[in-house]
């Protein structure tokens, strides 16, 4: 069946797990972390290299203070964005979701939006675009789809969807959504075989998200509403109105829809070379698995590092030279003014030094 796909990349996350390299001025999907292009740049081209699919041009929901950054990358890249819509202050993925709802309703009400990240990582983009493909079906339906990818470690860090039965057309049922696990329920659900990480990438009409707001989240479809009606447009940046937007309630769209509608959908176990490059750890698996700088002892001119003798250690650096010698499952992340020394176990708790620097109101560092 022949569809419209408008990518929607969602680029308004802090990244604080990455901190230092990751701040306020400049997220974490606004650097070069698995390439030569940034995290945004890498989800901006994916369209440009799909097969046999028709794909808008990317569109993007960003803070209006990186609105800057958002156009001059994908200028750098040759990339037109269909739109950017700017947000005067984050208000969490529900409020991203039925913006996005309402700006494409009366244009392309039954064309589908897929709704993904920024900043994850995808090996294998063929692959990424045959299962897209595969929700299809369902989402013209009228069903909001998501994707779960398939585990391949009892991981601690994302959210699980437990697969329901098949729905006969490529998608199953969702059984119910769980949050991130301690390490032994994660190895449960590895064993049990039904349960996928959450990678946050949905599939749907704006018809049929603009219904499920109305039903389930009426309040964050209005004010979305009003901040749209009051927007400024100049060309195809949508500004959104900070004083209605601001009324807005503050909810994550798995919590807002996703795990109330009865319209939902699950395409999985997707295998696309996923990860969500969402800690220092993931970074050091990434370069693992990619035979990069992280694996071998030595030194790296192109992350300013010397390695002797250690093992299972990530060095980066945009500030000073950094050495380490006989160490082991360690992270060393260094810029002009931060340093960051960290087990890679603990790679989960970056979140407590910036919320310490917050309070200390150490603005400059974050």
């Amino acid at each position: 069946m022949a569809f419209k796909i408008y990518p929607f990349v969602m680029c308004g996350g802090a990244g604080t797990r990455l901190w230092p390299m990751s701040t306020k001025a400049q997220p974490k999907q606004f650097h070069k972390i698995v390439s030569d292009l940034s995290m945004l740049q890498e989800t901006a081209i994916r369209g440009g290299m799909a097969e046999g699919v028709n794909i808008a041009a990317p569109s993007f929901v960003c803070s209006s203070a990186h609105k800057d950054l958002v156009v001059t990358q994908c200028e750098d890249i040759g990339i037109t964005p269909h739109m950017v819509i700017l947000e005067p202050l984050a208000k969490n993925t529900a409020a991203v979701a039925a913006t996005i709802g309402l700006a494409m309703a009366d244009a392309e009400p039954d064309a589908l939006v897929l709704l993904l990240p920024a900043d994850h990582y995808i090996g294998d983009v063929p692959a990424f675009w045959n299962y897209i493909q595969s929700g299809g079906t369902s989402a013209l339906a009228g069903n909001i789809v998501t994707f779960g990818i398939h585990p391949t470690h009892p991981e601690t860090g994302y959210g699980y969807i437990k697969a329901g039965e098949p729905s006969g057309d490529e998608s199953r049922a969702i059984a119910e959504f769980v949050e991130k696990p301690d390490l032994e329920t994660a190895k449960d659900y590895l064993a049990d075989g039904s349960y996928f990480w959450n990678a946050g990438i949905f599939l749907f009409k704006p018809s049929v998200i603009t219904a499920a707001f109305a039903e389930l989240a009426s309040d964050i479809l209005e004010d979305a509403r009003h901040a749209i009606s009051e927007s400024k447009t100049v060309d195809n940046l949508i500004f959104l109105d900070g004083v209605c937007f601001d009324k807005c309630r503050s909810e994550s769209f798995d919590y807002a829809i996703m795990e109330k509608a009865s319209n939902i959908s699950l395409i999985g176990p997707v295998d696309i070379g996923w990860n969500d490059i969402g800690s220092w750890r993931a970074v050091w698996e990434h370069e693992m698995n990619m035979g990069g700088p992280a694996v071998t002892d030595g030194y790296c001119a192109e992350t300013k590092t010397s390695k002797v003798d250690c093992e299972n250690v990530l060095l980066r650096s945009s500030g000073p030279f950094v050495a380490t010698v006989g160490v082991s499952n360690l992270a060393v992340i260094a810029t002009g003014d931060s340093v960051l020394v960290i087990g890679l176990d603990s790679a989960q708790h970056v979140k407590k030094v910036v919320t310490q620097l917050k309070d200390a109101k150490a603005d400059h560092l974050v």
